[in-house]
């Protein structure tokens, strides 16, 4: 079997939104959503006593789909979101290097719990593609 030229960058994760979407605009009027989705697992320890850990993860959605972010999601909503890894780098106001690893979103699901803004259920489209996500930077 031959290896790929190319490589793969691909995210798939389940898990809650932590928080409803944060929806700036750039200079040229683009719609940017930022929101911060839990995944948790859960595992028994050697002493057989069940635990768990939580990751969270920083989701950004551009343009038409940070325009359904900002209409349909909620914080505590199930999601399904698929996408890329990207990491930025910048140096804050002390001149000191910050680094953000966020998953580029290409595709988000509502799978169940509450739905945004007053909505019912019967209202919400379940899902958004947006297979024309910017490789832009944030200017913000």
């Amino acid at each position: 079997m031959a290896l790929p030229k190319g490589s793969i960058n691909k995210v798939i994760l389940v898990g809650h939104l932590g928080r409803d979407p944060e929806v700036r605009y750039t200079p040229s009027g683009d719609a940017v959503a930022d929101v911060s989705l839990a995944t948790t697992e859960f595992y028994k320890d050697k002493n057989g006593e069940r635990n768990e850990k939580t990751e969270w993860h920083n989701l950004v959605m551009w343009r038409a789909q940070a325009e359904f972010a900002k209409e349909w999601l909620k914080k505590g909503q199930l999601v399904y979101a698929e996408g890329r890894l990207q990491t930025r780098t910048w140096d804050d106001k002390e001149g000191q290097k910050r680094s953000k690893t966020e998953i580029q979103v290409d595709q988000i699901t509502i799978l169940g719990g509450m739905v945004g803004r007053g909505k019912s259920d019967n209202d919400a489209p379940k899902e958004k593609d947006d297979s024309s996500a910017a490789d832009e930077e944030i200017p913000f």
